[in-house]
């Protein structure tokens, strides 16, 4: 796995919560650098791939252990 240069708890919150505070994290970070977002939220998993395809910010893992779900995400480059 990736060093994520900043995580993100978000676990006990729902939609759309996980992933406005991930857009708002992604807003802090230089291009190029890398956020992962811990969530409980099963909605989360659609939520961050149709997020990820329209903003251009890549989606580089997606997983799901027992319940909790884990995002990395790069900020697009420009």
């Amino acid at each position: 796995m990736d060093e994520a240069t900043t995580i993100l708890d978000v676990k006990g919150l729902q939609c759309p919560m996980p992933l406005l505070k991930a857009k708002k994290a992604l807003n802090e970070l230089a291009p190029g650098e890398l956020l992962r977002v811990v969530a409980t939220d099963p909605g989360s998993v659609k939520d961050f791939q149709v997020f990820s395809r329209q903003s251009g910010h890549e989606l580089l893992e997606s997983e799901d252990d027992a319940g909790v779900y884990t995002y990395l995400l790069r900020k697009k480059l420009r």
